[in-house]
């Protein structure tokens, strides 16, 4: 006779309700999962309440001052009228300054108002989104984003009632509903309420202590969460790209299972995630771990290939200087438009598929920087180095080049840089592309939309059509770079910047800033593994925004000095 089973070796059994996309489901599936330990402490029935914490916000570093003036209005505004209402999600995460030392990109706010009670206490606010609705409020050129209790109460209504039966005892009412809506978020250090007008910070999933951790963890299984939602797996890389976090088990299976769900994203929802990936100081650890989970073959799989063909070969990775290079100048707090990145892709494209003469590349870049012919030509024949030699991006480099020849290759080059933009938007061109590296694979997802694409190959309009004529200068001699006008997109501010980075790239040649991708398996399983591939450079904490071009010194009229 077999012996009885030991209870204490058996695996837990957790049902969890999932409620999956209402555009494809109408009911509610019971799904068993088999856990050695329990995602979130359940005992007989009632919630352990040990793990719901009030800390006093000013001993973590965060003040009711650093919030920007916009969101205090709308706080106030709300608070006056009666409702509750909090700092929730991604901003309480970046203000606990003391750990992380990060800016947030934006102030979520929730609130017990109803969504028409809120776009009725605003002049300039409409209710969007049809799955999770929103309100949008314009208020001092800024957009806040505040959601209500309500609405997500009403959305996970079946869930909503499962928790209400585990609702332990004595439990304060404000508890309640904060701790219900926590449990509907997505990552634990996501979860966290901040209440501006008491300074007191609520944590009810151990968000804090997996932000002292530096780790990433869902508030349900990895699997489940993704399953729900698989953007989170992308917004899950970003967060830990920006933040060096660490992932939990379940979530590296939970991704490594799940990524090529995310190929079924609407597109807008992955132009969305990957612009917050790439304009906002993270795009070299983004774009390693995008590649350690294989997603960088389903969105940008001729990057990818490339990737791959340089590491194998051992050859230095100029785009990823060139992404170096933008994450020392942009930030949360300083993020520039999607048409830099896009214009990034389209100049290296270029080069991969027609390799240039390195004075070309040097004078198209400074032609962008200066933002006329004559200052560029002058300033790429005098600080062209011989030593460049980017492969297969760079094919020589010719000293006795004339002027004329010299106009001609580097508008013919801007051509070219205009035409890659198709293997961003167009499915045809980018199998074609791809015909490069036959045995890479290819999704052959473009998700990049046209106009966007567009406008970016249209900033290089004028080098093309006359380029000796070209003007194209930022109408001030300062070198400060303009974040306001970057992030609209201005085409005078993204060239200069986008020369800046091309120059500084150039400048640094393959044994400069940044080498290649690390190669051991171990040291790319963590975001640090980044630190790996700047080998001769130090991450910088600080980015150094207003200088120009290291390569020398701006002199009074904020053009670059000549070495």
């Amino acid at each position: 006779m077999a012996p009885a089973p030991n209870p204490a070796l058996q695996p837990s059994i957790t049902l969890y309700l999932i409620l999956p996309p209402v555009q494809h489901f109408s009911f509610f599936f019971p799904v068993i999962f088999w856990e050695s330990k329990l995602s979130f402490l359940i005992k007989n029935d009632v919630v352990d309440t040990s793990k719901w914490k009030k800390i006093q916000a000013s001993k973590v570093g965060i003040s009711a001052s650093m919030i920007s003036h916009p969101s205090w209005i709308v706080l106030n505004i709300l608070h006056k009228g009666g409702s509750e209402a909090y700092l929730v999600g991604g901003c309480v995460r970046d203000l606990h300054h003391l750990l992380l030392n990060r800016i947030p990109k934006d102030f979520d706010v929730i609130t017990t108002a109803n969504l028409k009670q809120i776009r009725n206490k605003f002049h300039r606010a409409m209710i969007i989104g049809r799955r999770f609705p929103i309100c949008r409020v314009h208020i001092k050129g800024s957009i806040i984003e505040v959601s209500s209790f309500e609405t997500v109460a009403k959305h996970d209504e079946e869930k909503g009632k499962a928790l209400s039966s585990l609702v332990p005892n004595r439990c304060d009412e404000k508890d309640l509903i904060r701790w219900r809506n926590s449990r509907n978020r997505d990552f634990t250090i996501n979860s966290l309420f901040f209440d501006p007008f008491t300074c007191n910070i609520y944590d009810y999933n151990d968000g804090m202590s997996d932000l002292k951790l530096l780790k990433l963890r869902t508030l349900i299984p990895a699997h489940v969460s993704f399953q729900e939602d698989c953007a989170r797996i992308l917004r899950g890389l970003r967060i830990a790209a920006r933040l060096h976090l660490s992932f939990s088990k379940d979530i590296e299976r939970a991704m490594h299972d799940l990524s090529a769900s995310i190929a079924g994203l609407d597109k807008f929802r992955l132009m969305l995630e990957v612009n917050y990936m790439l304009s906002y100081g993270a795009a070299v650890p983004s774009i390693c771990l995008l590649q350690r989970f294989i997603l960088l073959n389903i969105l940008l799989p001729f990057q990818a290939a490339y990737i791959n063909q340089q590491r194998s070969v051992k050859n230095s990775m100029m785009l990823m200087k060139l992404f170096f290079n933008l994450d020392k100048l942009v930030s949360c707090d300083h993020p520039a438009h999607s048409c830099l990145w896009v214009g990034m892709l389209m100049f290296h494209l270029a080069l991969v598929k027609n390799p240039q003469d390195a004075l070309v590349v040097w004078t198209f870049a400074s032609v962008l920087y200066h933002g006329n012919w004559k200052e560029g030509v002058e300033f790429a024949r005098e600080n062209a180095k011989l030593n460049v030699k980017f492969v297969p991006e760079i094919s020589g480099f010719s000293e006795t080049k004339s002027d004329e020849d010299l106009a001609k290759d580097v508008a013919h080059f801007a051509a070219l840089v205009q035409d890659s933009v198709w293997a961003l938007t167009e499915t045809s061109n980018l199998l074609e592309s791809m015909s490069r590296y036959p045995f890479s694979p290819c999704s052959g997802l473009v998700f990049i939309p046209k106009s966007t694409a567009m406008n970016t190959a249209e900033m290089f309009d004028l080098i093309v059509e006359d380029l000796k004529s070209f003007i194209g200068g930022r109408g001030r001699i300062s070198p400060e770079i303009n974040y306001h006008l970057l992030g609209i997109g201005d085409p005078c501010e993204t060239r200069y910047v986008l020369g800046k980075i091309i120059l500084e790239t150039m400048k640094a040649g393959p044994c400069g800033d940044a080498a290649e991708i690390a190669t051991d398996e171990k040291d790319r399983l963590q975001p640090k593994a980044t630190e790996e591939i700047l080998t001769n450079n130090k991450s910088p904490m600080k980015k150094d925004k207003k200088r120009a071009p290291s390569s020398s010194n701006p002199d009074g009229n904020g053009r670059l000095t000549k070495k």
